[in-house]
């Protein structure tokens, strides 16, 4: 019985998704946190035109690597404060300076 108890756990930890996404750094302002828009193309349900959508996400930023302008590869973690799900994976591009 304990085999076949414990399948379904491991089935379900095996079955984890791996969420990443690229998204643009718009404030730093906080310690070890940045906020990053992710941006989206949703059909219009009734004119079918594609429409821009975007959504800010507060990132886990450990090293205070990353500014404003800079585009980012980011992975969703477990809760690190009540708004706080992703953690920074790398800065893909730099902002320019000026």
């Amino acid at each position: 019985m304990n085999a076949s108890e414990n399948q379904p756990g491991q089935d379900a930890s095996a079955a984890k998704i791996d969420r990443k996404v690229v998204g643009r750094v718009v404030s730093n302002k906080m310690n070890k946190t940045i906020a990053v828009e992710i941006e989206r193309l949703v059909k219009h349900p009734r004119y079918g035109k594609y429409i821009r959508r975007t959504t800010k996400l507060l990132v886990h930023d450990e090293k205070n690597e990353s500014r404003p302008g800079d585009t980012v590869a980011i992975a969703e973690c477990r809760p690190l404060s009540r708004n706080k799900n992703w953690t920074l994976v790398s800065v893909m591009e730099r902002a320019s300076q000026s």
